[in-house]
């Protein structure tokens, strides 16, 4: 058996490695071993020390050793040209091209493993369609990387790592350059197998190779940066009936008309499932509505939900004087899911939110039912409203979209790369708020904050904890903010007239036992409307595309729906669930198990107390039923033309 070994290794060197070709030996090893330490770098920074006991590190230093090695065929191409081709009579031109060259592909090396450790600590997970997003939107992403860190000092270890590494594999290559063994032939041919070898990882590779644990985060730390960043360019965009689980049409129909209307009237059995007329049972309130999303903002920084450190005392007071919604989930883990779900009431469809897809204009939307309603629809934004699409999203929907744009410099107290303080949105807001009152015409208002986002930085004095040092620090102040336009709304006269909500857009977590942890996705929901809505804790599980069919509830209107989401609290006791959707994952949580829906028509049955992966049993496969029915009716809506206004049929 020993002889086999010794005489299938001879093989693979003399077809990869023959003569100066030995000096890829050197760089592939080199890269799988960087890799290997930065692996061990997120396993620490990742903080879980059961990371590292031998049966849990060991596969995942394995398997992303085969993601390195495919990777490492990519890069390593120029340099197998190089050695197989050059000219023997040029040795010294050779080491001197040779270590040329050898400076950058180690800058980049240590480059990436560098932005591997920031991207983890902002999204606890490889390189994902948001890395991909984000070279779209370069200004704001340099722009806070340079306002969050210590960029000279960062960019200066990324050098001398990137010396260091050079010095070692130089020093390593260039004898092994000097004296070629074997002829052009033989180099030819290792070289062109270093042709074909990306051509043959690509194929080979799986991301499903990851999946070796119950644990997400595990299985992120057996990824590499390089292949996770091309499979999320390549996936972003994922039709789900060709890639995950489906039904029969007609039996998704039935089981999400069930979901949605148990009573559904006979004559509606020919529409669409998620098409149905919603009766008031009272008269109509004509009540001003001012959405506020708040960025970042888990339900665990408040008091209500156990939190001791003081961070949200305005928020407080309002949930305690207001309706609290007590288990209220995100839908995703980025603004725009967020966005997308308030103002949609859509499940998270695999791939890019609908914000962010082409065609998103004339949708049936929150803001769609307040026009037929007479009202005015703004749209209120602290950055710069092309960032994630969100202009041409909100305008293309009908709503009048303003952003810092329409702040004069005297009028922004503090800025950073992501928009002006929350203090000066919600003053500009105040006074457009002022010009639709004296118009005398009902507005509703949707505003989306920014400053509790890294590098969580506000204006200085207005709260006890200094601006840029920590992200509960921005939550106080994200308080602090609120709490002044509340004052502030108080003397206007149209406050009496208006309904305040407050809801989160997502929640500041990553990490997670499971892909799709609940907890993950707990956010706060509160509305504000005094002599309209009494003090009171509604306990009930709900999504966050719930949160329009509730305030138009809320309001008594009667409209003809064509939302995923129900009135939480008319239907909401009934009807306990929570969309979820982390990337590619899309989930469905119900009676303590998540159902997690995967590409390739995967899926998993999840205890959500635990963590831990479920027999299937009749409940399971009822819930399985529920989530595929709300993600493949949404996306052939969606994909079909249902959603728009003037629906195509």
């Amino acid at each position: 058996m020993s002889f086999l070994l010794s005489r299938a290794r001879r093989s693979i060197e003399a077809a990869l490695f023959p003569s100066r070709l030995a000096a890829l030996r050197v760089l592939l090893g080199a890269f799988v071993l960087f890799n290997a330490l930065v692996r061990l770098a997120l396993a620490v920074f990742n903080g879980e020390p059961s990371f590292f006991l031998p049966w849990r590190i060991v596969p995942a230093l394995l398997i992303g050793s085969l993601f390195d090695l495919g990777a490492g065929t990519f890069l390593l191409v120029p340099f197998a040209a190089l050695l197989a081709w050059w000219p023997t009579r040029y040795p010294v031109a050779l080491k001197v091209l040779l270590a040329l060259s050898l400076l950058p592909f180690c800058g980049l090396v240590v480059l990436v493993g560098a932005a591997e450790l920031v991207f983890w600590n902002e999204f606890a997970s490889r390189f994902n369609f948001i890395a991909v997003d984000y070279l779209i939107y370069t200004n704001e992403v340099i722009g806070n990387i340079r306002e969050s860190y210590d960029m000279p000092l960062l960019l200066s270890l990324v050098a001398v790592v990137s010396l260091a590494l050079w010095w070692v594999i130089a020093r390593r290559i260039v004898p092994l350059v000097v004296a070629p063994r074997g002829g052009l032939a033989v180099r030819s041919r290792a070289a062109l197998v270093w042709m074909l070898a990306p051509f043959v990882a690509f194929g080979a590779l799986d991301a499903r190779y990851k999946e070796f644990s119950a644990d997400a985060q595990l299985n992120e730390l057996a990824g590499n940066g390089y292949y996770d960043f091309w499979h999320a360019f390549r996936t972003n965009e994922i039709d789900y009936e060709r890639f995950y689980l489906t039904l029969p049409a007609e039996r998704a129909a039935r089981v999400l008309a069930h979901e949605l209307d148990p009573a559904r009237p006979a004559a509606e059995a020919s529409r669409p499932p998620y098409e149905r007329a919603i009766a008031a049972r009272g008269p109509e309130k004509r009540l001003n509505v001012v959405l506020i999303s708040v960025e970042a903002l888990s339900a665990e920084f408040l008091a209500a939900f156990g939190n001791r450190e003081g961070l949200t005392p305005r928020l407080d007071r309002l949930a305690g004087e207001g309706m609290l919604f007590t288990h209220l989930y995100a839908t995703g883990t980025r603004t725009v899911r967020g966005l997308e779900a308030l103002t949609l009431s859509a499940p998270p469809i695999p791939g890019h939110s609908i914000v962010k897809r082409p065609d998103n204009d004339g949708l049936f939307s929150l803001g769609e039912v307040f026009r037929q309603k007479g009202y005015e629809r703004l749209y209120l934004y602290g950055g710069y409203a092309y960032f994630d699409n969100m202009e041409a999203f909100f305008s293309g929907n009908g709503y009048t979209v303003i952003d810092r744009t329409a702040l004069k410099p005297d009028a922004i107290t503090f800025e950073n790369i992501w928009g002006v303080a929350d203090e000066d949105l919600f003053r500009l807001a105040i006074g457009e708020l002022d010009k639709r009152h004296a118009a005398r015409k009902p507005f509703f208002a949707h505003i989306m904050t920014v400053s509790n986002h890294r590098p969580f930085a506000y204006p200085a004095g207005r709260i006890d904890v200094p601006s840029g040092t920590s992200r509960e620090g921005a939550v106080k102040y994200t308080d602090f903010a609120i709490g002044q336009f509340i004052d502030h709304a108080r003397a206007k006269p149209w406050f009496d007239q208006t309904l305040f909500v407050i809801v989160a857009d997502h929640t500041h977590k990553g990490r997670g036992r499971t892909e799709l942890p609940p907890e993950n996705y707990h956010i706060p929901l509160i509305v504000y409307a005094p002599g309209y809505v009494p003090p009171r804790r509604i306990d009930t599980i709900a999504s966050q595309i719930d949160v329009g069919p509730t305030i138009l509830g809320m309001l008594d209107v009667s409209y003809r729906s064509r939302f995923f989401g129900h009135d939480i609290l008319r239907e909401g006791a009934d009807r306990q669930r929570a969309l979820l959707a982390n990337y590619q994952t899309v989930g469905y949580y119900r009676d303590g198990i998540v159902v997690e829906l995967k590409p390739k028509r995967r899926h998993r049955i999840v205890d959500a107390a635990t963590g831990r992966e479920r027999a299937e049993d009749a409940l399971s496969a009822r819930l399985m039923d529920e989530a595929i029915s709300y993600y493949q009716i949404a996306s052939r809506a969606y994909k079909s033309g249902q959603l728009k206004i003037a629906a195509r049929r």
